[in-house]
């Protein structure tokens, strides 16, 4: 089950070729079939997304982080008067120019 876990790793950080992706990928589940059943099959739903990694190596882990401050931001901007306040509390975070 080691072998398996860090052979998708690998599979994940080692392959740039999108064909060359998705047929490691393709062995590596009908390897883990046995071991791994839940993640085999979540694998297999989102596989479309999965293999899309592939295609330009970025992942939604930036725009995740980005949400996660604005929440933050937003959660402790009780007191401000208006929209333009918050945006403005956002921009500076960011260091834009408002």
């Amino acid at each position: 089950m080691h072998e398996l876990k860090e052979k998708i790793r690998k599979i994940f950080n080692k392959t740039n070729d999108w064909y060359a992706g998705v047929f490691k990928l393709g062995m590596w589940l009908s390897r883990a079939k046995k071991y791994f059943p839940n993640s085999n099959n979540t694998i297999i739903r989102w596989y479309d997304e999965i293999i899309a990694y592939f295609d330009n190596g970025t992942n939604s882990g930036m725009v995740e982080g980005i949400n996660n401050k604005l929440k933050l931001i937003k959660r402790s901007s009780y007191g401000f008067r208006n929209f333009e306040n918050f945006r403005i509390r956002c921009l500076l975070n960011w260091h834009f120019i408002y």
